[in-house]
């Protein structure tokens, strides 16, 4: 078979194109493609729901890749062991109660559900702005690539649709620092001192809708709350992830 590099250019740009036209609306976007936000998007998609991931960065994953100070191993503590389970991620006992895992089998694993589930990524895209109409709600996303926002260059953006919107985009909560800085009734306190317990045993009361069609999980869920940071340690960003697509979920047969 002789390849044709017109061919090969038509396949890719024909077939992301069209993906991208037929996720305009979705029934959930998850921003930021972290722990918690590739929990939450498997399990919602993993109901039939129409899903997608956007990422800014090349590669999803977020804090899981570097384990603790590059180190590739993450900790689990007992409560989360059973999320490791279901995803099929290997792991190691340490002391009781602790669980090791490979950062890098987590984050294929977690991403491998995901998109067995059915969502699509959408990567190298930012979030620069929500849409919101007279019903006061979050309906869409304003996005772009996120080199045109390292560029600082002048390109509109698109608009992609939503029912829910899940903000798991880490320490820098970016769509609720959106809403907030546009005068939605909501909030950001910025995260806390470094604290593993207070900030793993509080994630799940702080991953909640915060403004109507915005769900906060993982890292964003505390750093809206104000609350600690937990290092190394992500059984909570599992749950988190966990406890978000269940919100959404129910909202979604209300």
């Amino acid at each position: 078979m002789e390849l044709d590099e017109l061919t090969i250019s038509r396949a890719i740009l024909a077939s992301q194109t069209n993906v991208l036209i037929n996720h305009l609306e979705l029934d959930a976007a998850v921003v930021g493609g972290g722990p918690a936000g590739l929990t939450c998007a498997a399990l919602i998609a993993g109901q039939g729901k129409k899903v997608g991931v956007i990422e800014k960065k090349l590669s999803v994953g977020g804090g899981m890749w570097g384990g603790g100070m590059m180190f590739p191993r993450i900790v689990v503590q007992e409560e989360a062991r059973r999320l490791l389970d279901l995803f099929g991620i290997r792991y190691t006992p340490f002391e009781s109660g602790y669980y090791v895992a490979r950062s890098v089998e987590a984050v294929s694993k977690l991403t491998a559900a995901a998109c067995d589930a059915g969502v699509e990524f959408f990567n190298l895209m930012s979030v620069e702005d929500v849409m919101i109409k007279a019903d006061k709600r979050i309906s869409g996303l304003v996005i772009n690539w996120t080199a045109v926002e390292m560029g600082k260059l002048h390109v509109d953006p698109l608009v992609m649709g939503s029912r829910y919107t899940v903000d798991a985009t880490g320490h820098d909560a970016v769509v609720a620092r959106l809403v907030e800085k546009k005068g939605g009734d909501i909030r950001v306190k910025g995260e806390g001192f470094m604290w593993a317990d207070r900030a793993e045993t509080n994630i799940l009361n702080h991953t909640k809708e915060i403004f109507p069609g915005l769900v906060v999980a993982g890292m964003a869920a505390n750093a809206v709350a104000g609350e600690s940071r937990m290092g190394p340690v992500f059984g909570g960003m599992f749950l988190s992830g966990e406890r978000a697509a269940q919100i959404v979920l129910r909202e979604m047969k209300a």
